[in-house]
């Protein structure tokens, strides 16, 4: 369960970061996999409207708690 949680928050990360880096400018590597929250989901909602860099932020902020807690966990 650990290297499923850790797997799950290296792709969030790397989510959010490719997602900033695409709000700001295009980013054409991989950009229907890891664009996919940037424009898809963040996009849609008018509740991220002026805060998608933030909302990116913040997804990989969570990417890297789950890889330290998957960490943590593995240890344990």
């Amino acid at each position: 369960m650990a290297k499923l949680m850790g797997a799950a928050g290296f792709l969030l990360t790397l989510m959010g970061i490719s997602g900033t880096i695409d709000h700001l400018a295009a980013q054409p590597i991989l950009g229907f996999l890891l664009n996919g929250l940037n424009r898809e989901v963040f996009e849609r909602f008018e509740a991220f409207s002026g805060v998608e860099v933030y909302a990116n932020l913040t997804v990989s902020v969570l990417g890297v708690v789950l890889m330290v807690l998957s960490d943590r966990l593995g240890r344990g």
